[in-house]
């Protein structure tokens, strides 16, 4: 499968992430880079059977950028990571932060994603709530996956730079109202498309 135009630029930003990981010597933030160029990867190798709607491939490479600038860049001193955007609830959540867009956008685009994946594998004549439903699960799933990842990091680097259980709990009702979001798109595409155009 040659590379288009979505998968050279992720493997390009996926690359460029690790450089400027090492460049700055942030070895926590290398654990995320390796695991981005992981899943460009699989999603690369498994595009051909699945077919991924070509929006999720361009708005999985905003989320990379908007990774990158999260972990390596800062503004008054500041992690992007660290910034409140909002100040909509205060201390101990801290909502509105960069952190938890970032997981609200991402899980946008792994359900857009993982649509596609639902709609390969389920029967022609399954329910649309149920077919809503897998793809929410699955796609927060990955989700818990990710803190899994970075409780890793923490343990591994002895480094409290993710947060503690608040900053994870947020996390993973970000992922989950992005699911929501993203399969909500992808459903409403599809009405107004139909099956085989909202792939």
């Amino acid at each position: 499968m040659r590379l288009t135009p979505p998968y050279l630029v992720s493997f390009s930003l996926a690359g460029l992430l690790t450089l400027l990981t090492l460049v700055a010597q942030n070895y926590e933030f290398l654990l995320y880079a390796i695991t981005v160029i992981v899943l460009v990867a699989i999603i690369y190798k498994t595009d051909q059977y699945f077919g991924f709607a070509r929006i999720g491939l361009w708005l999985f490479n905003g989320w990379l950028v908007l990774h990158i600038l999260g972990g390596l860049a800062s503004y008054d001193g500041v992690r992007f990571y660290d910034l409140m955007l909002l100040d909509l609830v205060g201390a101990p959540y801290d909502i509105l932060k960069y952190d938890q867009f970032v997981h609200f956008y991402c899980y946008v685009v792994i359900s857009i994603l993982m649509w596609s994946v639902i709609q390969k594998i389920a029967r022609p004549d399954a329910s649309v709530v149920v077919v809503c439903v897998v793809t929410v699960l699955a796609s927060s799933s990955l989700g818990a996956i990710n803190e899994v990842i970075e409780f890793l990091a923490v343990v591994w680097f002895a480094t409290e730079g993710v947060g503690g259980y608040t900053n994870t709990a947020i996390d993973l009702v970000a992922n989950l109202l992005g699911a929501i979001a993203g399969t909500l798109f992808m459903l409403a595409r599809q009405g107004k498309s139909g099956p085989d155009e909202s792939r």
